[in-house]
């Protein structure tokens, strides 16, 4: 049977989400308790990764599990066992087509800013305290949206064959005093949404012009954008599927 988890982490004490050689991820975690609980070897493959300290709101792995499974037992049993700053939200068994990852249609990340230090957001927002002109922030954002070539946000060490996205949706919006830059996409590279979030406030800031946008997006060099702004303020929040997928 393949089962889709859907789950939430702090990514604070985390060295993101892929499995790595001497140090702690989301995906190593799960994967040995998972194996605990069902006392056979599985795998686990997320819908995308998110590094070190980004956190999630919404994320989803797939897993193929031998035997057919109480899902809320499951998900009560595996939550007891997980520490705190990781939850399972649900379990559905899926088709054996099913892919986390390739069937995903939709992604959605936030990043968080304040401009005042609060001991209960420091965790999960970044703190910059210049001022910021948030309607020509929104003016340059949405210069992102549509089919474009996304190098010049990307990490220069990557494995992907192209760096084309589709971009649904940036915005920047204020809800209870914190700043939150919104973006959807179908796919995301390594470290955009990050550099992506500098570079709206070099322009909101004044340091850059909206329409600088345009020539960043055409160059295709990491050089010509901006900063990337500190990975806490980052969150995963949605990941969007064709519902004929779901079994249950």
């Amino acid at each position: 049977m393949r089962y889709f988890f859907e789950i939430a982490y702090k990514g604070t004490n985390y060295h993101g989400w892929q499995i790595q050689k001497n140090a702690v991820s989301i995906q190593q975690v799960l994967t040995d308790k998972l194996s605990t609980i069902l006392k056979e070897n599985v795998t686990i493959t997320g819908s995308g990764r998110t590094d070190t300290g980004v956190h999630a709101r919404q994320q989803y792995f797939h897993v193929d599990i031998v035997q057919k499974v109480n899902a809320l037992q499951l998900m009560n049993r595996l939550n007891a066992f997980l520490p705190g700053d990781i939850s399972i939200r649900s379990i559905r068994e899926v088709t054996l087509a099913a892919h986390a990852r390739f069937d995903a249609t939709r992604r959605t990340y936030e990043y968080w800013i304040i401009s005042h230090k609060d001991p209960f957001l420091e965790a999960v927002a970044y703190r910059f305290t210049k001022s910021l002109d948030i309607e020509i922030m929104n003016e340059a954002a949405s210069i992102l949206t549509g089919e474009r070539d996304f190098k010049s946000f990307s990490k220069i060490k990557t494995d992907v064959n192209h760096f084309i996205c589709e971009v649904f949706e940036a915005t920047w919006n204020t809800k209870n005093d914190i700043l939150i830059f919104r973006i959807s996409a179908n796919r995301f590279l390594r470290g955009m949404v990050r550099a992506i979030t500098g570079t709206l406030l070099d322009i909101g800031t004044g340091n850059k012009k909206a329409d600088d946008m345009h020539a960043i997006l055409q160059s295709g060099d990491r050089k010509t954008a901006g900063r990337s702004v500190p990975a806490n303020g980052l969150s995963l929040t949605e990941v969007s599927y064709p519902r004929e997928i779901f079994i249950t």
